[in-house]
């Protein structure tokens, strides 16, 4: 008669812990999955400084290396990458400017010449 109590009693104690452990063990593999899915498609964010002083870098000479006879659509859509780059990077250092709302032409570069000098007496290393 004591055997039967004693595996009614470890049954209960058996399916006791699966209840009580159930809602832990759930828990972190809840955890897991969303860490692997935050590894794969990880939130869009700020882009590293280092990125973004390389990609103004890299525009800038792109800028100045435009041959003569290039479209004129090249030339706004360069003009038009560089400006987003150096309000990104403005963006991060909080260097104020205005190049958004500036209008194009002359003042428009003279508001990107400014833009550089505040950028490089920030620390940015843009001449290359």
């Amino acid at each position: 008669m004591h055997i039967p109590l004693l595996q009614i009693g470890g049954t209960v104690a058996l399916v006791a812990a699966l209840i009580a452990w159930t809602g832990p063990v759930l828990r972190w593999i809840r955890r897991a999955r969303n860490r692997r899915r935050e590894a794969r498609n990880p939130a869009p964010g700020r882009r590293p400084l280092q990125v973004v002083a390389a990609d103004v870098r890299r525009l800038a000479r792109s800028m100045a290396l435009v041959p003569a006879g290039s479209p004129m659509a090249r030339r706004r859509a360069l003009a038009a990458a560089y400006d987003d780059v150096l309000i990104e990077v403005a963006g991060l250092l909080e260097v104020p400017h205005e190049l958004r709302t500036t209008p194009e032409g002359s003042a428009r570069d003279l508001e990107r010449l400014r833009l550089l000098a505040a950028l490089e007496d920030a620390g940015l290393a843009v001449g290359g």
